[in-house]
Protein backbone atom coordinates (compact mmCIF):
# COMPACT_ATOMS: atom_id res chain seq x y z
CA UNK A 1 0.00 0.00 0.00
CA UNK A 2 1.43 3.37 -1.02
CA UNK A 3 2.06 6.07 1.58
CA UNK A 4 0.12 9.12 0.35
CA UNK A 5 0.89 11.34 3.36
CA UNK A 6 3.58 13.35 1.50
CA UNK A 7 3.29 15.27 -1.74
CA UNK A 8 5.52 12.73 -3.49
CA UNK A 9 3.54 9.83 -2.07
CA UNK A 10 0.22 11.34 -3.10
CA UNK A 11 1.56 12.03 -6.58
CA UNK A 12 2.65 8.42 -6.88
CA UNK A 13 -0.87 7.23 -6.07
CA UNK A 14 -2.52 8.71 -9.16
CA UNK A 15 -2.49 7.04 -12.56
CA UNK A 16 -2.46 8.91 -15.85
CA UNK A 17 -5.87 9.70 -17.29
CA UNK A 18 -7.01 8.26 -20.61
CA UNK A 19 -9.87 10.49 -21.81
CA UNK A 20 -8.98 13.53 -23.90
CA UNK A 21 -10.43 17.02 -24.09
CA UNK A 22 -12.56 17.86 -27.10
CA UNK A 23 -15.96 19.12 -28.24
CA UNK A 24 -17.81 16.24 -26.54
CA UNK A 25 -16.42 17.42 -23.18
CA UNK A 26 -18.41 20.66 -23.52
CA UNK A 27 -21.67 19.35 -24.96
CA UNK A 28 -24.70 21.45 -23.96
CA UNK A 29 -22.63 23.83 -21.79
CA UNK A 30 -23.28 27.61 -21.78
CA UNK A 31 -21.04 29.83 -23.90
CA UNK A 32 -19.09 31.27 -20.95
CA UNK A 33 -18.34 27.79 -19.60
CA UNK A 34 -17.13 26.64 -23.03
CA UNK A 35 -14.90 29.71 -23.32
CA UNK A 36 -13.28 29.01 -19.96
CA UNK A 37 -12.45 25.38 -20.75
CA UNK A 38 -11.37 26.12 -24.33
CA UNK A 39 -8.97 28.73 -22.95
CA UNK A 40 -7.70 26.43 -20.21
CA UNK A 41 -7.26 23.08 -22.02
CA UNK A 42 -5.91 22.49 -25.51
CA UNK A 43 -7.88 20.08 -27.74
CA UNK A 44 -6.55 16.52 -27.52
CA UNK A 45 -5.01 17.05 -24.08
CA UNK A 46 -5.45 14.13 -21.71
CA UNK A 47 -7.92 15.00 -18.93
CA UNK A 48 -5.57 14.87 -15.98
CA UNK A 49 -6.51 13.35 -12.63
CA UNK A 50 -3.88 15.31 -10.75
CA UNK A 51 -1.35 18.13 -10.89
CA UNK A 52 2.02 18.58 -9.22
CA UNK A 53 3.02 22.21 -8.71
CA UNK A 54 6.24 23.91 -7.71
CA UNK A 55 5.84 27.46 -6.51
CA UNK A 56 7.31 30.37 -4.59
CA UNK A 57 5.93 33.51 -3.02
CA UNK A 58 5.13 35.25 0.24
CA UNK A 59 2.77 34.38 3.08
CA UNK A 60 1.58 36.80 5.74
CA UNK A 61 2.33 35.37 9.20
CA UNK A 62 2.37 38.58 11.26
CA UNK A 63 4.53 39.94 8.44
CA UNK A 64 5.26 38.83 4.89
CA UNK A 65 7.66 35.86 4.76
CA UNK A 66 9.14 34.15 1.69
CA UNK A 67 8.32 30.52 0.94
CA UNK A 68 8.96 27.76 -1.55
CA UNK A 69 6.58 24.85 -1.88
CA UNK A 70 5.50 21.77 -3.74
CA UNK A 71 1.82 20.91 -3.97
CA UNK A 72 -0.12 17.96 -5.31
CA UNK A 73 -3.86 18.30 -5.99
CA UNK A 74 -5.99 15.37 -7.10
CA UNK A 75 -9.37 15.62 -8.75
CA UNK A 76 -10.76 13.14 -6.22
CA UNK A 77 -10.46 15.88 -3.61
CA UNK A 78 -7.08 15.32 -1.95
CA UNK A 79 -4.16 17.69 -1.53
CA UNK A 80 -0.74 18.05 0.10
CA UNK A 81 1.02 21.44 0.25
CA UNK A 82 4.56 21.01 1.60
CA UNK A 83 6.54 24.21 2.10
CA UNK A 84 9.54 25.89 3.66
CA UNK A 85 8.86 29.38 5.05
CA UNK A 86 11.80 31.50 6.19
CA UNK A 87 11.60 33.83 9.18
CA UNK A 88 14.79 35.86 9.66
CA UNK A 89 16.55 33.22 7.59
CA UNK A 90 15.42 30.35 9.81
CA UNK A 91 13.43 27.67 7.95
CA UNK A 92 10.00 26.66 9.19
CA UNK A 93 8.97 23.48 7.41
CA UNK A 94 5.65 21.72 7.29
CA UNK A 95 2.51 20.89 5.39
CA UNK A 96 -1.19 21.52 4.98
CA UNK A 97 -3.07 18.51 3.66
CA UNK A 98 -6.45 16.95 3.02
CA UNK A 99 -6.29 13.17 2.82
CA UNK A 100 -8.96 10.50 3.27
CA UNK A 101 -11.50 13.21 4.07
CA UNK A 102 -9.44 14.68 6.95
CA UNK A 103 -7.66 18.04 7.03
CA UNK A 104 -4.44 18.53 8.97
CA UNK A 105 -1.53 20.95 9.27
CA UNK A 106 1.85 20.49 10.98
CA UNK A 107 4.70 23.03 11.06
CA UNK A 108 8.12 22.88 12.76
CA UNK A 109 11.11 25.22 13.09
CA UNK A 110 14.11 23.62 11.38
CA UNK A 111 11.79 20.71 10.71
CA UNK A 112 12.16 19.65 14.38
CA UNK A 113 10.60 22.10 16.88
CA UNK A 114 6.77 22.10 16.67
CA UNK A 115 5.19 25.52 16.19
CA UNK A 116 1.71 24.72 14.87
CA UNK A 117 -0.47 21.64 14.58
CA UNK A 118 -4.18 21.44 13.91
CA UNK A 119 -6.81 18.97 12.77
CA UNK A 120 -10.51 18.32 13.30
CA UNK A 121 -13.77 19.14 11.56
CA UNK A 122 -13.14 22.89 11.19
CA UNK A 123 -9.71 22.30 9.64
CA UNK A 124 -11.17 19.67 7.31
CA UNK A 125 -13.99 21.89 6.11
CA UNK A 126 -11.64 24.82 5.52
CA UNK A 127 -9.22 22.57 3.63
CA UNK A 128 -12.07 21.28 1.45
CA UNK A 129 -12.92 24.84 0.45
CA UNK A 130 -9.28 25.49 -0.33
CA UNK A 131 -9.04 22.41 -2.54
CA UNK A 132 -12.13 23.42 -4.52
CA UNK A 133 -10.67 26.89 -5.13
CA UNK A 134 -7.26 25.50 -6.08
CA UNK A 135 -8.77 23.12 -8.62
CA UNK A 136 -8.38 26.20 -10.81
CA UNK A 137 -4.87 24.73 -11.26
CA UNK A 138 -6.46 21.43 -12.35
CA UNK A 139 -9.38 22.51 -14.57
CA UNK A 140 -9.93 18.96 -15.82
CA UNK A 141 -11.15 18.09 -12.30
CA UNK A 142 -14.23 20.26 -12.82
CA UNK A 143 -15.17 18.05 -15.79
CA UNK A 144 -14.51 14.75 -14.00
CA UNK A 145 -15.69 15.26 -10.43
CA UNK A 146 -19.44 15.35 -10.95
CA UNK A 147 -19.49 19.10 -10.42
CA UNK A 148 -22.44 21.13 -11.67
CA UNK A 149 -21.11 23.91 -13.89
CA UNK A 150 -23.36 26.85 -14.70
CA UNK A 151 -23.15 30.42 -15.96
CA UNK A 152 -24.30 33.40 -13.88
CA UNK A 153 -23.77 35.74 -16.83
CA UNK A 154 -21.30 35.84 -19.75
CA UNK A 155 -18.51 36.92 -17.40
CA UNK A 156 -19.04 34.52 -14.48
CA UNK A 157 -19.23 30.75 -14.22
CA UNK A 158 -20.11 28.82 -11.07
CA UNK A 159 -18.83 25.42 -9.95
CA UNK A 160 -21.09 23.53 -7.53
CA UNK A 161 -19.17 20.67 -5.98
CA UNK A 162 -19.76 19.00 -2.63
CA UNK A 163 -16.45 17.98 -1.07
CA UNK A 164 -16.03 16.46 2.39
CA UNK A 165 -19.10 18.23 3.75
CA UNK A 166 -18.43 21.59 2.13
CA UNK A 167 -21.09 22.67 -0.37
CA UNK A 168 -20.00 26.27 -1.03
CA UNK A 169 -20.04 27.09 -4.77
CA UNK A 170 -16.99 28.62 -6.44
CA UNK A 171 -17.52 31.52 -8.86
CA UNK A 172 -14.88 32.26 -11.49
CA UNK A 173 -14.83 35.62 -13.27
CA UNK A 174 -13.62 35.34 -16.86
CA UNK A 175 -12.78 37.87 -19.55
CA UNK A 176 -14.12 37.85 -23.13
CA UNK A 177 -11.62 35.14 -24.14
CA UNK A 178 -12.39 32.84 -21.20
CA UNK A 179 -9.29 33.75 -19.18
CA UNK A 180 -9.94 33.56 -15.41
CA UNK A 181 -9.60 36.97 -13.79
CA UNK A 182 -10.73 36.31 -10.22
CA UNK A 183 -12.30 33.67 -8.02
CA UNK A 184 -14.65 34.05 -5.07
CA UNK A 185 -16.50 31.81 -2.67
CA UNK A 186 -17.72 31.49 0.89
CA UNK A 187 -15.01 29.46 2.63
CA UNK A 188 -15.15 27.99 6.11
CA UNK A 189 -12.44 29.48 8.29
CA UNK A 190 -11.39 31.65 11.21
CA UNK A 191 -9.74 34.72 9.64
CA UNK A 192 -8.08 37.07 12.13
CA UNK A 193 -9.58 35.05 14.98
CA UNK A 194 -13.09 36.30 14.21
CA UNK A 195 -14.57 32.84 14.70
CA UNK A 196 -15.21 29.85 12.46
CA UNK A 197 -17.88 30.33 9.86
CA UNK A 198 -18.37 31.00 6.18
CA UNK A 199 -16.34 34.06 5.20
CA UNK A 200 -15.75 35.81 1.88
CA UNK A 201 -12.65 34.34 0.27
CA UNK A 202 -11.07 34.78 -3.12
CA UNK A 203 -8.15 35.54 -5.39
CA UNK A 204 -7.03 37.82 -8.18
CA UNK A 205 -5.19 36.21 -11.11
CA UNK A 206 -2.40 38.45 -12.39
CA UNK A 207 -0.69 36.21 -14.95
CA UNK A 208 -0.96 32.76 -16.54
CA UNK A 209 1.27 30.13 -18.16
CA UNK A 210 0.78 27.02 -20.25
CA UNK A 211 2.12 23.68 -19.04
CA UNK A 212 1.50 20.41 -20.87
CA UNK A 213 -1.63 21.56 -22.66
CA UNK A 214 -3.12 23.40 -19.67
CA UNK A 215 -3.20 27.18 -19.33
CA UNK A 216 -3.51 28.01 -15.64
CA UNK A 217 -3.16 31.10 -13.43
CA UNK A 218 0.52 31.47 -12.58
CA UNK A 219 0.52 34.56 -10.37
CA UNK A 220 -2.18 35.15 -7.74
CA UNK A 221 -3.07 37.22 -4.71
CA UNK A 222 -5.28 35.29 -2.26
CA UNK A 223 -7.12 36.19 0.91
CA UNK A 224 -10.16 36.60 3.11
CA UNK A 225 -12.83 39.33 2.96
CA UNK A 226 -12.69 39.18 -0.82
CA UNK A 227 -14.89 41.78 -2.48
CA UNK A 228 -14.55 44.24 0.41
CA UNK A 229 -11.98 46.90 1.27
CA UNK A 230 -10.72 44.60 4.03
CA UNK A 231 -9.14 42.29 1.43
CA UNK A 232 -6.35 44.73 0.55
CA UNK A 233 -6.03 46.09 4.07
CA UNK A 234 -5.92 42.93 6.17
CA UNK A 235 -7.40 39.91 4.40
CA UNK A 236 -4.74 39.19 1.78
CA UNK A 237 -2.32 36.59 3.12
CA UNK A 238 -0.88 34.65 0.18
CA UNK A 239 0.99 35.81 -2.93
CA UNK A 240 2.18 33.01 -5.17
CA UNK A 241 3.92 32.37 -8.48
CA UNK A 242 3.71 28.95 -10.13
CA UNK A 243 7.10 27.89 -11.49
CA UNK A 244 6.26 24.42 -12.79
CA UNK A 245 3.17 22.27 -13.28
CA UNK A 246 3.04 18.60 -14.28
CA UNK A 247 -0.26 16.89 -15.09
CA UNK A 248 -1.07 13.20 -14.86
Amino acid sequence: MKDTSTSGGLWGSVSRGSDTFGPKSLKDMPEGVRLYFQHSILPGTVLARGVRLRMHGEIDLSGWLPFRAEQVILGRGEMVWAATVRRMGIPVKGYDRLLDGKGELDWKVLGVIPVMRASGSDVTRSAAGRVKAEMLWLPSAFLQSGARISQEDPGHITIDLSLHGDDSPVTIEIDSEGRPVSLRMKRWGNPLGEGYGLHDFGAFMEDEKTFGGYTIPSKLRVGWFFGTDRFEREGQFFRVTIDEATFR
